[in-house]
């Protein structure tokens, strides 16, 4: 379902981003009153829907869409919808509320990602195996380490090999600032999901890896 975009890292002046190129180090700070209600979905427009027992608001967007279709086509099953469909709408919705720590920090969820993939990994990879790690296009990683090497946050190091290989790592400073963004970014994602119970965000996140293992194996066959 997909970050993109607590505490905050921030550059040399308090509450600003470090620019790109400058190569300045986040450090942690404190949550804002703005932080908290961004992250607890304050920043969000509510969808609207019908009130339950205990003052539960259950009607989503995804749901009038199901009763729609239902009204046109009332044979059709919209089951699949009700699970694709709110996917889909809860990543639409992370992605424009955006990773506050990360944007604070100059970054995209995308290259935090690829910053990520190196320091959890220890040890260097190639465009393609960020790629990979990433699920990312070839051109967009390239884009993205070029703007990463200009921070001085990745290091390039050609094979001895084959000149056309490429490994990279992160520099002390790249390591340094995923390592000072990381539990302030996962303060922030438990404060999205704070409205979820513990057990139930152990049940979702089980049925959701669950969904995911089998779309790994099988989507290939199902696109084709």
């Amino acid at each position: 379902m997909t970050p993109t975009e607590g505490p905050s890292p921030t550059g040399s002046d308090a509450g600003q981003a470090p620019q790109p190129g400058t190569g300045a180090e986040p450090v942690a700070r404190g949550w804002t009153a703005d932080d908290k209600a961004t992250a607890a979905g304050g920043a969000v427009e509510d969808a609207s829907g019908e009130d339950l027992p205990g003052g539960v608001r259950r009607g989503d967007t995804v749901a009038a869409v199901v009763r729609q279709w239902q009204a046109v086509h009332p044979g059709l099953d919209t089951g699949p919808m009700e699970i694709i469909g709110r996917i889909n709408r809860c990543a639409a919705l992370l992605q424009q509320a955006e990773d506050a720590p990360l944007r604070r920090a100059g970054l995209s969820r995308p290259e935090f990602d690829l910053l990520g993939a190196l320091r959890r990994t220890g040890h260097e990879l190639t465009p393609g195996d960020l790629a990979r790690e990433t699920f990312s296009s070839g051109a967009a990683v390239t884009k993205r380490l070029k703007q990463l090497t200009e921070r001085g946050l990745v290091e390039r190091r050609g094979d001895t090999r084959d000149r056309r290989v490429v490994h990279l790592r992160l520099t002390d400073a790249g390591r340094d600032l995923v390592d000072a963004i990381l539990p302030v970014q996962l303060a922030y994602e438990t404060a999205v999901l704070s409205g979820v119970d513990g057990p139930e965000q152990g049940e979702l996140a089980a049925l959701l890896g669950e969904l995911l293992s089998q779309l790994e194996g099988r989507l290939g066959v199902l696109r084709a």
